[in-house]
């Protein structure tokens, strides 16, 4: 019997006994004779597959001697399996004997199946017969150009179809609640997150092909055909679908971008409209309807200032805009003046009613004319007429120091406030801004962005569609806002004198004002109705409350002249900054003029300084009270960026440089060794430790200059605190060339960032880390930094990325066999993450085996913990849990008791798989007793949610609502994606348990 394999290279058998054809018109005329098996193919026919335009001579002549040459090949010499016929040959074997008839026939077939699931099996049989590109190898025109195209088109008809197959299987059992397994890896400690994957990816045999998938077919095996036919929208659309349905929907979107960009490139067309759909369900799919609860409403608008000037007229022309939402207006308090009344200013001009495009009003003006107080003024007073938030971004755009904010980094916090979870964000600038404005859209929302620097910066933040509205503050005009999105501009004066005087009384009291008219009409115009001016003078003032206003009001004669109205504020500055002490001038200095964060605690101001943080305390004071610090939260200061411009005037002009460096590298040591100290109350791995550095000439202070910071608790509260200041104090290590605080500072931020849902900034962190060490040419601190960022990639979902910097570390560990043994545990925390069970079981050995070798038993017990995880999630409990026990001795025995919490999390996952809640219930509470012992808020509240799973398959609903109405309480003081993750985890064991869970945030006690 002839067998003949036309999919792929070509494969020729008879009875059994492989065949090797030479190369040449012998494959081709087999290849035309197989494609007809059974049936007569007539001699022109075969002349002109095989020759085509080449053929020379008489057809018949060439046919008959070639069929004959084929026969000897073939073992044949009679006619047995190629027989002549009438006007031809006829290759004599069954037609399901050739691959290709047999996939067509396999096809037809699976077209009149009977239903969904016998349809599949059909198809996943014709498919497993595919095995690269048809006729491989062999020279026909005919072949090439029509035979293999209507194949692979049928073959790629045939992926579609198992790929809605498979989501609509998927979909069922979402509906059934039978849930799709998903790992609880991160359920517990520092471990990555696993999302659920009801479409579990399978690997292509070759880099252009699936093979034999005899499962669902996932993300890796289509993104590779769809690399393989890249303007196939229909093949694409499938590729998003699965992403999202595999838990990677911020891929999907990105995804989507870079097709909808190359069909715009290479075919000056948009995307089908089946493709635009999916991307709206995408879209939407971040809040689905029955989810909404799960979403928070942000309350971002920053504190009021109570000693607010009325700008009646600017309040009114705000108002009007409310007008212009759809809907009916609004009701907002009337604004009632203390006093004063400036010319009413007309209405910005905004869009019409019936427009699709938000509100977007602009008000600009000068540095000090209160654009920020009068726009958080206002916020406030209309918060409730947006009851699905206010959203507030300080863009920094005139920072001294040049650091205004990127504006995907704006994004990615807006997307975070939101309740995105971080494996959620696309990695993409374009496909982050899509995905805020698609959570915006149906929304009416308030948008503050204050202090943009230019329209670039701002357009990425506006949201798409009506009902919501966007208020800029910028110093100049943004005419490109102006003119490319209708932004209404309102332009802000300095104070009227009625509102200046106003102003004035709020800080100092009417009483004061009215014993002294004429000096209070003197500081109003030395003052020049600068609102910012305006209120150091004030602050002078109530600092000395026996000072009367004239001797107040003949300093600043003397000192100033009177300021124009344009005039440099800089000279009210001079005055007042002229009036402290010397302490307090050389602190104001630093902490103004050095600092590269926005706001700056004791601990870091007495770093700069060079002092103790008791020292501190004193010159930080006198700063507050004459108004050239804010003390917005208690220890936290910060200041207007026109009074961070004069300090860094008066650092350069009084300091010497060597001086302004040494007090960076003051303030940059202090945040290494406060973050490592802070670090060490983290559960991490075993790994985390860090290189000794000399100390510097002076000690730095306590963690946040607080003891009650050296707790757990305090330590998580002091890095979330810090984190804006701790980056920018990476970047200003990577500045000064301090390459090694670069490194220590990245990898003690590493588990804060991830458990927190930072996963951007960690990757940024880290790719300043591998740089850095690449400087030093340390190759285990760079190996070090790179299988960190290879987590950190995955959890975007770069996994090539990803394994790209893993297979560097490797390189970098060398012979170090440690390095190699971290480099593979984190490969199997990444092939996790990509939901490849098998190749992480298979890291994990490696780990394992490099560990014992090392004596390494802290190592040890890490690998043997995440062997037990995967032996219980494929089922083979039995050894899951001698691994687990085996790992839980280690953990006691090296100390690691944030480990030792989430090996007994794995061991009760184990007992509720093997059916045995209350074994289950046991594990939890030793689990939560030693998280709570080592301060894990995450991992606490994590428990106790699965300790909810526990008690409810245990009859005791009860019980297990207070338990998930406790992990609320907790989580509520975490980033919001903890929610989302944790109702992922407790799907993979009961999903009416999971939306029980989320039920409960409702009753969360607070």
């Amino acid at each position: 019997m002839l067998s003949v394999g036309l999919l792929g290279p070509l494969r020729v058998a008879v009875a059994g006994r492989p065949v090797d054809l030479p190369a040449g018109r012998l494959r081709a005329l087999l290849a035309v004779l197989a494609m007809s098996a059974g049936r007569t193919v007539s001699t022109a026919r075969l002349a002109d597959a095989v020759w085509g335009a080449d053929l020379r001579g008489d057809p018949r002549t060439n046919v008959r001697t070639n069929v004959m040459r084929l026969r000897r090949a073939l073992g044949d010499p009679g006619d047995t399996l190629i027989a002549a016929r009438p006007g031809g040959y006829e290759l004599v074997t069954a037609p399901d004997r050739v691959d290709a008839l047999h996939f067509t026939r396999l096809l037809d077939t699976a077209r009149a199946a009977p239903d969904g699931r016998a349809e599949r099996a059909l198809l996943t049989s014709a498919l497993a017969l595919w095995r690269g590109t048809p006729f491989d190898g062999i020279r026909s025109d005919r072949l090439e150009g029509t035979e293999g195209p209507a194949l692979e088109e049928r073959y790629l008809t045939a992926v579609e179809r198992c790929v809605d197959l498979d989501l609509e299987e998927a979909a069922g059992a979402a509906r059934t609640g039978a849930g799709a397994a998903a790992g609880s890896r991160e359920a517990h400690g520092t471990a990555p997150a696993t999302r659920a994957a009801p479409i579990a990816p399978i690997a292509p045999a070759a880099p252009a092909t699936l093979a034999a998938p005899a499962g669902p077919i996932g993300p890796a095996a289509l993104a590779a055909l769809a690399g393989r036919h890249p303007l196939r929208e229909s093949l694409w659309a499938r590729l998003l679908r699965v992403l999202d349905a595999a838990g990677r929907p911020a891929e999907a979107l990105e995804r989507y971008e870079a097709i909808r960009r190359r069909l715009a490139a290479e075919l000056g067309v948009d995307p089908s409209p089946e493709l635009r759909r999916v991307h709206a369900r995408l879209l939407a799919a971040e809040a689905p309807p029955d989810d909404r609860r799960r979403v928070p409403v942000p309350r971002q608008l920053p504190a009021a200032n109570a000693a607010f000037a009325a700008r009646e007229a600017e309040t009114a022309a705000l108002d009007a805009l409310l007008d212009r939402l759809p809907g009916p207006r609004p009701t907002v308090p009337p604004a009632v003046p203390p006093g004063g009344a400036g010319t009413p200013a007309p209405p910005p001009h905004a869009p019409a009613p019936a427009s699709n495009a938000p509100v977007i009003a602009l008000v600009s003006g000068t540095a000090g004319v209160g654009k920020t107080t009068l726009a958080v003024h206002w916020a406030h007073r209309v918060a409730e007429c947006f009851p699905d938030g206010q959203l507030y971004v300080d863009l920094r755009g005139h920072d001294p120091t040049g650091a205004a904010v990127q504006p995907s980094t704006a994004v990615r916090e807006l997307l975070g406030t939101l309740g995105v979870p971080p494996h959620r964000v696309p990695d993409g600038p374009a496909a982050q801004a899509g995905l805020y404005r698609g959570l915006l859209a149906g929304r009416r929302v308030l948008v503050l962005l204050d202090n943009a620097r230019d329209a670039a910066q701002v357009a990425p933040l506006l949201p798409a569609a009506p009902g919501c509205l966007v208020l800029v503050t910028a110093r100049d005009h943004l005419a490109g806002l102006v003119v490319s999105y209708g932004a209404g501009p309102l332009t802000l004066d300095v104070l009227p004198p009625g509102d200046a005087r106003d102003l004035l009384a709020a800080r100092l009291g009417r009483d004061r004002l009215a014993a002294e008219h004429a000096a209070v009409d003197e500081i109003v115009h030395r003052c020049a109705g600068l609102p910012l001016a305006l209120a150091i003078v004030a602050a002078r003032a109530a600092l000395h409350p026996a000072l009367p206003l004239g001797a107040l009001a003949g300093e600043l004669r003397d000192a100033l002249g009177a300021l124009e109205r344009t005039a440099d504020v800089r000279a009210v500055f001079s005055w007042s900054y002229e009036t402290l002490t010397e302490p307090a001038a050389r602190m104001f200095r630093l902490v103004a003029g050095l600092h590269p964060g926005p706001g700056c605690d004791v601990a870091a101001a007495a770093a700069l300084a060079g002092i103790p943080a008791a020292r501190a305390r004193a010159p930080l004071a006198e700063l507050t009270r004459a108004g050239l610090l804010t003390e917005r939260t208690p220890g936290r200061h910060t200041c207007h960026d026109l009074l961070r411009a004069y300090a860094r005037e008066l650092a350069e002009a009084h300091d010497p440089a060597a001086d302004r460096d040494r007090a960076r590298h003051r303030l940059v040591d202090h945040y290494v060794r406060a973050a490592e100290a802070a670090a060490r109350h983290l559960p991490g791995d075993p790994e985390t430790t860090s290189e000794d550095t000399p100390a510097p000439a002076t000690p730095a202070p306590a963690l946040a200059a607080d003891p009650a910071a050296s707790a757990p608790g305090g330590a998580v509260a002091w890095l979330t605190a810090e984190r804006p200041a701790l980056l920018a104090a990476l970047g200003l290590a990577d500045r000064l060339g301090l390459d090694r605080h670069v490194c220590r500072l990245a990898r003690a931020l590493f588990v804060f960032l991830h458990r927190h849902g930072r996963w951007h900034d960690r990757a940024d962190a880290l790719r300043a880390a591998v740089a850095a060490a690449e400087r030093l040419g340390d190759a285990a601190e760079e190996g070090r930094a790179r299988r960190d960022l290879g987590w950190a990639l995955a959890d975007l979902g770069r996994f090539d990325d990803a394994h790209r910097h893993l297979d560097a570390a490797l390189e970098c560990a060398g012979g170090d066999l440690a390095g190699q043994a971290w480099t593979h545990y984190r490969r199997a925390v990444v092939y996790v993450v990509q939901d490849r069970g098998p190749d992480a079981l298979d890291a994990a050995r490696r780990a394992h085996t490099l560990f014992e070798r090392l004596g390494d038993q802290a190592g040890q017990a890490v690998a043997l913990t995440d062997l037990g995880w995967h032996h219980g999630r494929t089922g083979d409990h039995d050894r899951a849990l001698d691994l687990l026990q085996g790992a839980l001795v280690l953990h006691r025995k090296t100390g690691n008791r944030p480990y030792e919490a989430h090996t007994w999390s794995c061991l009760a996952d184990v007992r509720l798989r093997r059916a045995e809640p209350a074994e289950a219930v046991a594990c939890y509470v030793r689990a939560l007793d030693v998280f709570r012992e080592v301060g894990d808020v995450y991992g606490e509240a994590s428990t106790l949610a699965h300790l909810g799973v526990g008690h409810r398959l245990s009859g005791d609903p009860e019980a297990a609502d207070g338990h998930w109405r406790r992990a609320h309480a907790l989580l509520a003081g975490l980033d919001p994606s903890t929610v989302e993750q944790i109702h992922d985890q407790l799907r993979a064991f009961d999903a009416p348990a999971a939306d029980a869970f989320l039920s409960a945030a409702a009753a969360a006690v607070t």
